[in-house]
């Protein structure tokens, strides 16, 4: 149990909290400690997880003893009182729900909702995880994210193992992630790799990446287009082999296309007049098909929100298509 804080208390990570990122814990429990001070304590080894440095970035697990250094008085340190959702939040997220089993909640996440909280982001998933309980004593867990404007596919651990079990299958890639989004004109080729690596870079607009063949970590896209209203717009699907920040939409602008709605990567060229909704982000996470921890594999597909659906409508696109990659040669 998380009190008062004293010299170099050594805190055990509760079953609840599994899962969750070294610097989420802290938020959760500690949520007057600003996230610079955090990341020098993590760096002067102040605060150590089993007896090791750490980082913000790692995952922690249930039973994991973390080091915690004094605080001052200006930091509170009680346990953050879990946040009252509202009716209308709650009946948000069950009207997502794709997919529920004893292990696993699968939701379409609506475009606007951040997974994570930040800066800007007061209301987010995270926060209201609590309303998918289901009777549970467990609270659930969120595995991986999606940007706050893509919309699709996200799953949800219930219990601690099954955290572990599908964090594992993210870290060791043996998942399978579709998505589909609208851009604005056509690429040439039709299909194909997009390898650039991307580095994370600050500023005033937020977090964004950038091409960086020098300091950018590996970053590879199939894609394929699926349909087109002839050099005007396309429908394409999306085949992501690495997990970077902002990937696939980085990848489209690289190209020449950038996702319909995206001014970050975009800016203008990112618009087409006329198109409804041309100012939100046409980025789906279609399919997702994982290995379930009690076997086998999970695959779970996701309708388009209604923003890209009267997009699809407008262009007169079909929106069934089945296995986009069926022609790929993915190594």
């Amino acid at each position: 149990m998380i009190g008062s804080v004293l010299m170099n208390q050594t805190v055990t990570v509760a079953d609840e909290d599994g899962s969750l990122r070294l610097d989420r814990w802290f938020k959760r429990h500690y949520p007057a400690l600003a996230h610079g001070r955090l990341e020098k304590l993590l760096r002067t080894g102040h605060i150590r997880v089993d007896g090791k440095r750490a980082k913000a970035g790692d995952r922690i697990m249930p039973g994991q003893a973390i080091r915690v250094p004094f605080l001052n008085e200006t930091e509170p340190t009680a346990p953050v009182t879990p946040r009252r959702i509202s009716n209308a939040d709650a009946a948000i997220l069950e009207a997502a729900i794709l997919h529920r089993d004893d292990q696993v909640i699968v939701l379409n996440k609506p475009p606007g909702l951040a997974v994570q909280g930040g800066t800007r982001s007061e209301r987010h998933l995270d926060g209201l995880l609590d309303a998918l309980r289901f009777g549970y004593a467990e609270r659930p867990r969120l595995v991986h994210r999606l940007d706050k404007d893509t919309s699709g596919v996200l799953i949800i651990a219930r219990t601690a193992a099954a955290a572990a079990f599908l964090t594992r299958a993210f870290r060791d890639k043996t998942i399978r992630k579709i998505y589909w989004a609208l851009t604005v004109g056509r690429p040439k080729p039709t299909q194909g790799r997009i390898s650039l690596a991307l580095a994370k870079q600050g500023g005033p607009g937020g977090e964004r990446v950038r091409a960086d063949p020098d300091q950018g970590k590996n970053a590879v896209t199939y894609y394929r287009v699926i349909d087109s209203a002839g050099e005007h717009a396309s429908w394409l699907a999306l085949l992501p082999i690495t997990g970077r920040t902002h990937q696939l939409r980085a990848h489209c602008a690289a190209i020449g296309t950038p996702i319909l709605g995206d001014p970050k990567y975009g800016e203008a060229a990112a618009q087409l007049a006329g198109v409804p909704n041309a100012r939100q982000l046409h980025l789906h996470a279609r399919e997702l098909a994982i290995p379930h921890p009690q076997g086998g594999i999970l695959r779970v597909v996701a309708p388009l929100p209604p923003h890209m659906r009267q997009s699809w409508e407008f262009f007169g696109f079909s929106g069934d298509a089945n296995e986009p990659f069926a022609l790929l040669d993915i190594e």
